[in-house]
């Protein structure tokens, strides 16, 4: 896709990283992240809390999620709704719960499955939630049922199937079209959900390409995503008679094993993905972590063309990049799992 001649290299002076200092014994669990005018929340899973920062990178406080034991509930999926509340999934016990501005749980929905002929409910393990288009509904991913469930606007909910077996669905966008868009890792597939529940999906080019993000174009008219271990981002758009059509580019790797994390988009138009190194039997990795810009040709590009990229290269290598995100400002923000760390490139 590029040649060296269309590569600016830029130090890691560019990245601030800021410890998520999780609160017990328990590390390398930091998963999302969301943004509102004023916060940014991360989750982590095993840890059992939601930490929240300002917008200057400051730690303001640690939400427990925790059962009477003090265990973790595993909060993963963060989600804002359309009045910036705060929306957590906890995988390991079935629930999609709020948060009050105290942190406190103010309403708990269960999305368990009750399933003919098994004497308990089954727990789909909510992984990724997403509000929907209409800005009411939320969705959530059943990761262990390949399943996609919606909670209404009045606290029902309802799960829907996924064709492929095994396929874990693990993240959720509304976008193109007005629908939900998703990401199956084990099923190499792009789902589309119809506000109706009606579920397609797109297979991807590349085998066992493992999709991970999945986010919309600046402009609405494509989908963007992921492939952990294609190692490309993929352009959904939609064909004269609607049917979802996929293109792929290959991201430029400082190393020919590096794997992929999330990605975004910024004000100009750029696209960013996160890159880190594989580790070691050992859990080591020698080679830096970092984010590729990919200039905002990209979204007008073909495959084959020649686009525009910078490295920039973060301070923490091992650190298994997760997700990333732009705030109102124009900064980006992103976790890395294993170093339980946050990161801001500053951008406004």
């Amino acid at each position: 896709m590029a040649t060296s001649s269309l590569c600016t290299l830029v130090t890691k002076d560019t990245i601030q990283e800021f410890d998520l200092k999780w609160p017990g014994a328990v590390k390398g669990s930091t998963h999302e992240l969301v943004i509102s005018r004023s916060a940014i929340y991360v989750s982590g899973q095993t840890m059992g809390y939601v930490a929240q920062f300002d917008l200057n990178g400051a730690l303001v406080r640690h939400i427990p999620l925790l059962d009477a034991q003090g265990a973790s509930l595993y909060p993963h999926g963060l989600l804002l709704d359309s009045q910036e509340r705060l929306w957590v999934s906890l995988e390991n016990v079935g629930q999609v719960v709020r948060l009050d501005d105290h942190g406190q749980i103010a309403e708990s929905i269960d999305v368990t499955m009750q399933v003919k002929g098994s004497a308990k409910p089954i727990n789909p393990a909510p992984h990724g939630i997403g509000l929907g288009s209409d800005g009411e509904t939320i969705w959530f991913t059943g990761k262990r049922t390949s399943t996609a469930g919606r909670i209404n606007p009045d606290h029902t909910v309802e799960h829907f199937e996924i064709n492929t077996l095994a396929s874990m669905p693990i993240f959720f966008q509304a976008g193109l079209g007005g629908d939900v868009w998703g990401t199956e890792l084990f099923g190499n597939s792009i789902l589309r959900i119809a506000p109706d529940g009606r579920i397609q999906e797109t297979a991807i080019p590349t085998a066992n390409s493992r999709p991970i993000g999945i986010i919309p174009s600046p402009s609405g008219d494509a989908m963007w995503f992921t492939e952990e271990a294609g190692r490309k981002v993929g352009k959904v758009t939609l064909d004269a008679q609607g049917q979802a059509r996929i293109v792929e580019f290959p991201v430029p790797l400082q190393n020919p094993n590096d794997i992929l994390g999330s990605l975004s988009f910024d004000r100009t138009g750029a696209l960013w993905v996160q890159v880190y190194g594989p580790m070691s039997s050992m859990g080591h990795s020698h080679t830096p972590d970092y984010l590729v810009r990919l200039a905002p040709s990209i979204q007008q590009a073909a495959p084959g063309d020649a686009i525009a990229f910078e490295v920039h290269f973060a301070q923490s290598s091992c650190s298994m990049m997760h997700r990333i995100r732009m705030d109102h400002l124009g900064n980006l923000w992103f976790t890395e799992m294993h170093t339980d760390k946050l990161g801001k490139v500053t951008l406004s």
